[in-house]
Protein backbone atom coordinates (compact mmCIF):
# COMPACT_ATOMS: atom_id res chain seq x y z
CA UNK A 1 0.00 0.00 0.00
CA UNK A 2 2.86 2.38 0.77
CA UNK A 3 4.38 1.80 -2.66
CA UNK A 4 1.01 2.20 -4.39
CA UNK A 5 0.23 5.50 -2.68
CA UNK A 6 3.71 6.79 -3.47
CA UNK A 7 3.45 5.83 -7.15
CA UNK A 8 0.06 7.52 -7.52
CA UNK A 9 1.23 10.73 -5.85
CA UNK A 10 4.44 10.99 -7.88
CA UNK A 11 2.68 10.13 -11.15
CA UNK A 12 0.03 12.82 -10.64
CA UNK A 13 2.61 15.43 -9.70
CA UNK A 14 4.87 14.61 -12.66
CA UNK A 15 1.96 14.65 -15.13
CA UNK A 16 0.74 18.09 -14.04
CA UNK A 17 4.17 19.71 -13.70
CA UNK A 18 5.56 18.03 -16.83
CA UNK A 19 2.65 19.06 -19.07
CA UNK A 20 2.75 22.60 -17.71
CA UNK A 21 6.49 22.91 -18.30
CA UNK A 22 6.20 21.45 -21.82
CA UNK A 23 3.44 23.88 -22.73
CA UNK A 24 5.51 26.85 -21.55
CA UNK A 25 8.59 25.66 -23.47
CA UNK A 26 6.78 25.06 -26.76
CA UNK A 27 3.94 27.56 -26.91
CA UNK A 28 5.49 30.69 -25.39
CA UNK A 29 8.44 32.72 -26.63
CA UNK A 30 10.52 33.19 -23.50
CA UNK A 31 13.93 34.81 -23.07
CA UNK A 32 16.89 32.39 -23.26
CA UNK A 33 14.84 29.53 -24.80
CA UNK A 34 17.79 27.12 -25.07
CA UNK A 35 18.54 27.57 -21.38
CA UNK A 36 15.06 26.44 -20.32
CA UNK A 37 15.28 23.33 -22.51
CA UNK A 38 18.60 22.39 -20.93
CA UNK A 39 17.34 23.08 -17.40
CA UNK A 40 14.23 21.01 -18.05
CA UNK A 41 16.35 17.96 -18.95
CA UNK A 42 19.28 18.24 -16.51
CA UNK A 43 17.37 16.87 -13.47
CA UNK A 44 17.78 13.46 -15.14
CA UNK A 45 21.41 13.65 -13.95
CA UNK A 46 20.47 14.31 -10.32
CA UNK A 47 19.93 11.12 -8.27
CA UNK A 48 16.78 11.14 -6.17
CA UNK A 49 18.77 10.14 -3.11
CA UNK A 50 20.93 13.25 -3.59
CA UNK A 51 17.80 15.42 -3.44
CA UNK A 52 16.67 13.48 -0.36
CA UNK A 53 20.09 14.04 1.17
CA UNK A 54 19.73 17.81 0.61
CA UNK A 55 16.33 17.73 2.34
CA UNK A 56 17.81 15.89 5.32
CA UNK A 57 20.74 18.30 5.49
CA UNK A 58 18.24 21.14 6.00
CA UNK A 59 15.69 19.23 8.11
CA UNK A 60 17.20 16.09 9.68
CA UNK A 61 13.78 15.07 11.04
CA UNK A 62 12.14 15.02 7.59
CA UNK A 63 10.61 11.65 6.74
CA UNK A 64 7.54 10.01 5.28
CA UNK A 65 5.33 10.30 2.24
CA UNK A 66 5.13 14.06 1.62
CA UNK A 67 8.85 14.93 1.43
CA UNK A 68 9.55 11.74 -0.53
CA UNK A 69 6.81 12.56 -3.04
CA UNK A 70 8.20 16.07 -3.56
CA UNK A 71 11.72 14.70 -4.05
CA UNK A 72 10.64 12.10 -6.61
CA UNK A 73 8.44 14.57 -8.51
CA UNK A 74 11.46 16.87 -8.86
CA UNK A 75 13.64 13.98 -10.06
CA UNK A 76 11.12 12.38 -12.46
CA UNK A 77 9.34 15.35 -14.10
CA UNK A 78 11.72 15.36 -17.14
CA UNK A 79 10.36 11.91 -18.07
CA UNK A 80 7.07 13.69 -18.80
CA UNK A 81 8.33 17.10 -19.93
CA UNK A 82 10.56 15.95 -22.80
CA UNK A 83 8.15 13.62 -24.67
CA UNK A 84 5.22 15.96 -24.05
CA UNK A 85 7.19 18.91 -25.44
CA UNK A 86 8.17 16.88 -28.51
CA UNK A 87 4.53 15.93 -29.06
CA UNK A 88 3.37 19.54 -28.70
CA UNK A 89 5.97 20.64 -31.24
CA UNK A 90 4.56 18.13 -33.75
CA UNK A 91 0.90 18.78 -32.90
CA UNK A 92 -1.51 20.13 -35.51
CA UNK A 93 -2.77 23.51 -34.30
CA UNK A 94 -5.29 23.95 -37.13
CA UNK A 95 -8.22 22.61 -35.07
CA UNK A 96 -7.21 25.00 -32.29
CA UNK A 97 -7.64 27.92 -34.70
CA UNK A 98 -11.08 26.60 -35.61
CA UNK A 99 -11.98 26.41 -31.92
CA UNK A 100 -10.91 30.04 -31.50
CA UNK A 101 -13.22 31.12 -34.35
CA UNK A 102 -16.08 29.29 -32.60
CA UNK A 103 -15.67 31.37 -29.46
CA UNK A 104 -13.11 29.50 -27.34
CA UNK A 105 -10.50 31.51 -25.51
CA UNK A 106 -6.80 30.79 -26.17
CA UNK A 107 -6.28 28.73 -23.01
CA UNK A 108 -9.57 26.85 -23.38
CA UNK A 109 -8.89 26.08 -27.06
CA UNK A 110 -5.39 24.82 -26.27
CA UNK A 111 -6.59 22.58 -23.42
CA UNK A 112 -9.54 21.21 -25.39
CA UNK A 113 -7.91 20.60 -28.77
CA UNK A 114 -4.08 20.67 -28.79
CA UNK A 115 -3.24 19.33 -25.34
CA UNK A 116 -5.00 15.97 -25.95
CA UNK A 117 -2.62 15.39 -28.90
CA UNK A 118 0.30 15.38 -26.42
CA UNK A 119 -1.48 13.40 -23.73
CA UNK A 120 -0.44 9.88 -24.94
CA UNK A 121 3.23 10.88 -24.90
CA UNK A 122 2.79 12.50 -21.50
CA UNK A 123 1.11 9.37 -20.14
CA UNK A 124 3.95 7.21 -21.45
CA UNK A 125 6.39 9.50 -19.65
CA UNK A 126 4.24 9.33 -16.51
CA UNK A 127 4.46 5.55 -16.56
CA UNK A 128 8.25 5.82 -16.82
CA UNK A 129 8.16 8.06 -13.74
CA UNK A 130 6.01 5.44 -12.01
CA UNK A 131 8.57 2.76 -12.90
CA UNK A 132 11.37 4.87 -11.47
CA UNK A 133 9.37 5.50 -8.30
CA UNK A 134 8.56 1.84 -7.76
CA UNK A 135 12.18 0.80 -8.31
CA UNK A 136 13.87 3.61 -6.34
CA UNK A 137 15.71 2.61 -3.19
CA UNK A 138 17.93 5.46 -2.02
CA UNK A 139 15.36 8.21 -1.46
CA UNK A 140 12.79 5.99 0.36
CA UNK A 141 15.56 4.59 2.56
CA UNK A 142 16.94 8.02 3.46
CA UNK A 143 13.50 9.47 4.18
CA UNK A 144 12.48 6.33 6.11
CA UNK A 145 9.50 5.31 4.00
CA UNK A 146 8.82 1.58 3.94
CA UNK A 147 8.39 0.79 0.27
CA UNK A 148 8.94 -2.50 -1.60
CA UNK A 149 12.60 -1.76 -2.34
CA UNK A 150 13.22 -1.00 1.34
CA UNK A 151 11.62 -4.35 2.27
CA UNK A 152 13.82 -6.26 -0.19
CA UNK A 153 16.98 -4.62 1.09
CA UNK A 154 15.98 -5.17 4.74
CA UNK A 155 15.26 -8.86 4.09
CA UNK A 156 18.59 -9.21 2.23
CA UNK A 157 20.67 -7.67 5.03
CA UNK A 158 18.74 -8.89 8.06
CA UNK A 159 18.52 -12.65 7.44
CA UNK A 160 20.94 -15.46 6.72
CA UNK A 161 18.36 -17.21 4.55
CA UNK A 162 17.67 -14.77 1.69
CA UNK A 163 14.61 -16.63 0.39
CA UNK A 164 12.35 -13.98 1.93
CA UNK A 165 14.21 -11.27 0.02
CA UNK A 166 13.79 -13.27 -3.19
CA UNK A 167 10.03 -13.65 -2.65
CA UNK A 168 9.60 -9.93 -1.95
CA UNK A 169 11.72 -9.08 -4.98
CA UNK A 170 9.59 -11.36 -7.16
CA UNK A 171 6.43 -9.51 -6.17
CA UNK A 172 8.13 -6.21 -6.92
CA UNK A 173 9.31 -7.51 -10.30
CA UNK A 174 5.77 -8.58 -11.24
CA UNK A 175 4.38 -5.15 -10.35
CA UNK A 176 7.05 -3.31 -12.32
CA UNK A 177 6.66 -5.56 -15.37
CA UNK A 178 2.94 -4.77 -15.37
CA UNK A 179 3.91 -1.10 -15.54
CA UNK A 180 6.27 -1.90 -18.43
CA UNK A 181 3.37 -3.44 -20.36
CA UNK A 182 1.25 -0.35 -19.68
CA UNK A 183 4.09 1.98 -20.73
CA UNK A 184 4.71 0.16 -24.01
CA UNK A 185 0.97 0.15 -24.79
CA UNK A 186 0.83 3.91 -24.24
CA UNK A 187 3.95 4.43 -26.36
CA UNK A 188 2.51 2.35 -29.23
CA UNK A 189 -0.70 4.33 -29.11
CA UNK A 190 1.29 7.55 -29.40
CA UNK A 191 3.64 6.44 -32.17
CA UNK A 192 0.87 4.80 -34.21
CA UNK A 193 -1.49 7.75 -34.03
CA UNK A 194 -2.76 8.53 -37.54
CA UNK A 195 -1.02 11.50 -39.09
CA UNK A 196 -3.11 14.41 -40.31
CA UNK A 197 -3.13 15.13 -44.02
CA UNK A 198 -2.22 18.77 -43.44
CA UNK A 199 -0.40 19.88 -40.32
CA UNK A 200 -0.58 23.51 -39.29
CA UNK A 201 1.76 24.82 -36.62
CA UNK A 202 1.69 28.29 -35.12
CA UNK A 203 4.91 29.98 -33.98
CA UNK A 204 5.41 30.45 -30.23
CA UNK A 205 3.31 33.24 -28.77
CA UNK A 206 5.07 36.19 -27.17
CA UNK A 207 3.20 36.91 -23.93
CA UNK A 208 3.01 40.21 -22.10
CA UNK A 209 5.75 41.34 -19.75
CA UNK A 210 3.87 40.24 -16.62
CA UNK A 211 3.02 36.77 -17.93
CA UNK A 212 6.57 36.36 -19.26
CA UNK A 213 8.03 37.29 -15.89
CA UNK A 214 5.72 34.85 -14.08
CA UNK A 215 6.62 32.02 -16.46
CA UNK A 216 10.36 32.67 -16.14
CA UNK A 217 9.99 32.84 -12.34
CA UNK A 218 8.11 29.54 -12.27
CA UNK A 219 10.57 27.70 -14.51
CA UNK A 220 13.50 29.22 -12.66
CA UNK A 221 12.12 28.19 -9.28
CA UNK A 222 11.66 24.57 -10.35
CA UNK A 223 15.16 24.47 -11.88
CA UNK A 224 16.71 26.09 -8.81
CA UNK A 225 15.04 23.68 -6.38
CA UNK A 226 16.34 20.72 -8.39
CA UNK A 227 19.74 21.87 -9.66
CA UNK A 228 20.97 24.74 -7.47
CA UNK A 229 19.56 24.08 -4.00
CA UNK A 230 21.25 20.64 -3.49
CA UNK A 231 24.83 21.87 -4.15
CA UNK A 232 24.14 25.11 -2.25
CA UNK A 233 22.88 23.14 0.75
CA UNK A 234 25.91 20.85 0.60
CA UNK A 235 28.35 23.75 0.47
CA UNK A 236 26.47 25.48 3.27
CA UNK A 237 26.67 22.35 5.35
CA UNK A 238 30.45 22.24 4.89
CA UNK A 239 30.81 25.93 5.79
CA UNK A 240 28.55 25.59 8.84
CA UNK A 241 30.68 22.72 10.09
CA UNK A 242 33.80 24.87 9.81
CA UNK A 243 35.03 22.82 6.88
CA UNK A 244 35.25 19.11 6.35
CA UNK A 245 38.45 17.19 6.05
CA UNK A 246 38.27 15.74 2.54
CA UNK A 247 40.09 12.49 1.95
CA UNK A 248 41.08 13.55 -1.56
CA UNK A 249 42.76 10.27 -2.64
CA UNK A 250 39.69 8.29 -1.50
CA UNK A 251 37.36 10.71 -3.30
CA UNK A 252 39.37 10.58 -6.51
CA UNK A 253 39.49 6.78 -6.33
CA UNK A 254 35.70 6.63 -5.94
CA UNK A 255 35.28 9.02 -8.87
CA UNK A 256 37.63 6.88 -10.97
CA UNK A 257 35.70 3.71 -10.19
CA UNK A 258 32.44 5.53 -10.98
CA UNK A 259 33.70 6.56 -14.42
CA UNK A 260 35.29 3.18 -15.14
CA UNK A 261 32.29 1.05 -14.18
CA UNK A 262 29.68 3.30 -15.81
CA UNK A 263 31.76 3.67 -18.98
CA UNK A 264 32.27 -0.09 -19.24
CA UNK A 265 28.54 -0.62 -18.70
CA UNK A 266 27.76 1.86 -21.49
CA UNK A 267 30.06 0.04 -23.92
CA UNK A 268 28.62 -3.37 -23.02
CA UNK A 269 25.01 -2.11 -23.21
CA UNK A 270 25.59 -0.61 -26.66
CA UNK A 271 27.27 -3.81 -27.90
CA UNK A 272 24.33 -5.89 -26.65
CA UNK A 273 21.81 -3.45 -28.12
CA UNK A 274 23.35 -3.20 -31.61
CA UNK A 275 22.18 -6.54 -33.08
CA UNK A 276 18.71 -6.29 -31.53
CA UNK A 277 18.30 -2.63 -32.49
CA UNK A 278 19.39 -3.17 -36.09
CA UNK A 279 17.06 -6.18 -36.45
CA UNK A 280 14.14 -4.23 -34.97
CA UNK A 281 14.81 -1.25 -37.25
CA UNK A 282 15.12 -3.24 -40.47
CA UNK A 283 12.91 -6.31 -40.02
CA UNK A 284 9.31 -6.78 -38.97
CA UNK A 285 8.46 -10.24 -37.65
CA UNK A 286 7.07 -11.81 -34.51
CA UNK A 287 10.44 -13.31 -33.63
CA UNK A 288 12.19 -9.93 -33.81
CA UNK A 289 9.36 -8.30 -31.84
CA UNK A 290 9.65 -10.99 -29.16
CA UNK A 291 13.43 -10.55 -28.89
CA UNK A 292 13.02 -6.78 -28.62
CA UNK A 293 10.34 -7.15 -25.95
CA UNK A 294 12.60 -9.41 -23.86
CA UNK A 295 15.41 -6.87 -24.15
CA UNK A 296 13.08 -4.14 -22.89
CA UNK A 297 12.18 -6.08 -19.74
CA UNK A 298 15.20 -4.63 -17.95
CA UNK A 299 13.38 -1.30 -18.01
CA UNK A 300 11.00 -2.63 -15.37
CA UNK A 301 13.45 -4.48 -13.14
CA UNK A 302 14.57 -2.43 -10.13
CA UNK A 303 18.26 -2.40 -9.31
CA UNK A 304 17.61 -4.22 -6.05
CA UNK A 305 15.96 -7.09 -7.97
CA UNK A 306 18.73 -7.38 -10.57
CA UNK A 307 21.37 -7.16 -7.85
CA UNK A 308 19.74 -9.90 -5.79
CA UNK A 309 19.29 -12.18 -8.81
CA UNK A 310 22.94 -11.80 -9.84
CA UNK A 311 24.04 -12.54 -6.27
CA UNK A 312 22.16 -15.86 -6.43
CA UNK A 313 23.35 -16.59 -9.99
CA UNK A 314 27.02 -15.88 -9.41
CA UNK A 315 27.11 -17.92 -6.18
CA UNK A 316 25.33 -20.86 -7.81
CA UNK A 317 27.10 -20.94 -11.19
CA UNK A 318 30.50 -19.22 -10.92
CA UNK A 319 31.31 -18.48 -7.26
CA UNK A 320 34.63 -16.98 -8.26
CA UNK A 321 32.82 -14.07 -9.95
CA UNK A 322 30.80 -13.15 -6.85
CA UNK A 323 31.35 -9.46 -5.98
CA UNK A 324 33.62 -8.75 -8.92
CA UNK A 325 33.60 -5.84 -11.34
CA UNK A 326 32.45 -7.92 -14.38
CA UNK A 327 29.27 -8.99 -12.56
CA UNK A 328 28.52 -5.40 -11.57
CA UNK A 329 29.10 -4.13 -15.12
CA UNK A 330 26.87 -6.92 -16.47
CA UNK A 331 24.18 -5.91 -13.96
CA UNK A 332 24.38 -2.30 -15.12
CA UNK A 333 24.11 -3.44 -18.75
CA UNK A 334 21.01 -5.52 -17.99
CA UNK A 335 19.35 -2.65 -16.15
CA UNK A 336 20.04 0.01 -18.76
CA UNK A 337 19.98 -2.01 -21.99
CA UNK A 338 16.56 -0.53 -22.97
CA UNK A 339 18.06 2.97 -23.02
CA UNK A 340 20.80 1.91 -25.44
CA UNK A 341 18.38 -0.21 -27.48
CA UNK A 342 15.96 2.67 -28.00
CA UNK A 343 18.79 4.91 -29.19
CA UNK A 344 20.18 2.27 -31.58
CA UNK A 345 16.83 1.46 -33.11
CA UNK A 346 15.72 5.06 -33.63
CA UNK A 347 19.12 6.03 -35.07
CA UNK A 348 19.22 3.15 -37.56
CA UNK A 349 15.59 3.77 -38.58
CA UNK A 350 16.54 7.31 -39.64
CA UNK A 351 19.11 6.01 -42.14
CA UNK A 352 17.30 5.56 -45.50
CA UNK A 353 17.22 1.97 -46.70
CA UNK A 354 17.77 3.21 -50.27
CA UNK A 355 21.25 4.48 -49.35
CA UNK A 356 22.22 1.02 -48.10
CA UNK A 357 20.82 -0.58 -51.26
CA UNK A 358 22.87 1.77 -53.46
CA UNK A 359 26.01 0.86 -51.53
CA UNK A 360 25.31 -2.85 -52.03
CA UNK A 361 24.78 -2.41 -55.79
CA UNK A 362 28.15 -0.62 -55.98
CA UNK A 363 29.91 -3.68 -54.58
CA UNK A 364 29.92 -3.12 -50.82
CA UNK A 365 29.44 -6.17 -48.64
CA UNK A 366 26.83 -6.20 -45.90
CA UNK A 367 29.42 -5.47 -43.20
CA UNK A 368 31.10 -2.84 -45.38
CA UNK A 369 27.77 -1.13 -45.96
CA UNK A 370 27.12 -1.10 -42.21
CA UNK A 371 30.46 0.50 -41.34
CA UNK A 372 30.72 2.99 -44.21
CA UNK A 373 27.05 4.00 -44.60
CA UNK A 374 24.72 3.06 -41.76
CA UNK A 375 27.06 3.40 -38.79
CA UNK A 376 28.49 6.70 -40.03
CA UNK A 377 25.03 8.26 -40.09
CA UNK A 378 23.65 6.55 -36.98
CA UNK A 379 26.62 6.93 -34.63
CA UNK A 380 25.53 10.26 -33.01
CA UNK A 381 22.29 8.69 -31.78
CA UNK A 382 24.05 5.48 -30.72
CA UNK A 383 26.61 7.55 -28.81
CA UNK A 384 23.78 9.46 -27.13
CA UNK A 385 22.39 6.13 -25.95
CA UNK A 386 25.79 5.29 -24.48
CA UNK A 387 25.89 8.64 -22.68
CA UNK A 388 22.43 8.01 -21.28
CA UNK A 389 23.55 4.63 -19.93
CA UNK A 390 26.65 6.25 -18.44
CA UNK A 391 24.78 8.96 -16.54
CA UNK A 392 22.19 6.46 -15.28
CA UNK A 393 24.80 3.93 -14.15
CA UNK A 394 26.61 6.65 -12.20
CA UNK A 395 23.48 7.10 -10.07
CA UNK A 396 22.63 3.42 -9.53
CA UNK A 397 22.77 2.56 -5.82
CA UNK A 398 21.12 -0.75 -4.73
CA UNK A 399 22.71 -2.97 -7.39
CA UNK A 400 26.06 -1.32 -6.67
CA UNK A 401 25.72 -1.98 -2.94
CA UNK A 402 24.97 -5.67 -3.59
CA UNK A 403 27.45 -6.40 -6.39
CA UNK A 404 30.47 -4.12 -5.96
CA UNK A 405 33.83 -5.77 -5.38
CA UNK A 406 35.11 -5.85 -1.81
CA UNK A 407 37.02 -2.66 -1.05
CA UNK A 408 35.65 -0.78 -4.09
CA UNK A 409 33.57 2.35 -3.53
CA UNK A 410 31.84 4.52 -6.11
CA UNK A 411 30.67 8.04 -5.40
CA UNK A 412 27.13 6.71 -4.84
CA UNK A 413 28.21 4.12 -2.27
CA UNK A 414 30.57 6.63 -0.59
CA UNK A 415 27.65 9.05 -0.23
CA UNK A 416 25.42 6.28 1.07
CA UNK A 417 27.97 5.09 3.64
CA UNK A 418 28.45 8.57 5.10
CA UNK A 419 24.73 9.34 5.11
CA UNK A 420 23.86 6.07 6.84
CA UNK A 421 26.08 7.19 9.73
CA UNK A 422 24.41 10.59 9.85
CA UNK A 423 27.64 12.31 8.78
CA UNK A 424 26.01 14.76 6.36
CA UNK A 425 29.00 17.10 6.31
CA UNK A 426 31.41 14.27 5.48
CA UNK A 427 29.05 13.08 2.72
CA UNK A 428 28.89 16.50 1.05
CA UNK A 429 32.13 16.22 -1.02
CA UNK A 430 31.06 12.88 -2.53
CA UNK A 431 27.61 14.30 -3.27
CA UNK A 432 29.04 17.36 -5.01
CA UNK A 433 31.48 15.23 -7.01
CA UNK A 434 28.68 12.88 -8.12
CA UNK A 435 26.48 15.81 -9.16
CA UNK A 436 29.25 17.45 -11.19
CA UNK A 437 30.34 14.18 -12.76
CA UNK A 438 26.81 13.18 -13.81
CA UNK A 439 26.01 16.61 -15.22
CA UNK A 440 28.77 16.36 -17.85
CA UNK A 441 27.20 13.58 -19.97
CA UNK A 442 23.74 14.95 -19.26
CA UNK A 443 24.77 18.37 -20.61
CA UNK A 444 26.20 16.70 -23.73
CA UNK A 445 22.84 14.99 -24.27
CA UNK A 446 20.82 18.21 -24.24
CA UNK A 447 23.16 20.61 -26.03
CA UNK A 448 21.85 22.60 -28.96
CA UNK A 449 18.51 22.61 -30.76
CA UNK A 450 18.79 18.99 -31.95
CA UNK A 451 18.64 17.72 -28.33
Amino acid sequence: MNSGVLVLGVSAGCLVLGLGTAALLVRLRLPWPRLWWVLAALPLAVPSYLLAFAVLAVRPAASGLVPLTLVLVAACTPYVTLPAAAALRAADTGPEDVARTLGRGPVAAFCAVTLPQALPAALAGTLLAALYTLSDFGAPALLRYESFTWAVRAAYEGAIDRTGAAVTALVLAVLTLLLVVAERAARRRFTRAPATTATHRVPPHRPGATVRALCVAGLGTVAALTLLVPPAVLVGRIVAAGGVGVDLPRLLTAAGWTLLLSGAAAVLAVLLALPVGVLAARHRSRVVAAVESVAYLGQGLPGVVVGLSLVFLSLAVVPGLYQTAPVLVFGYALLFLPKALGAVRSSVERVPVEVEEVARTLGRSASGTWWTVTARQAWPGIAAGGLLVTVTAMKELPATLMLRPTGVDTLATELWAQTARGAYGAAAPAALALLLLACVPAALLVRGDRA
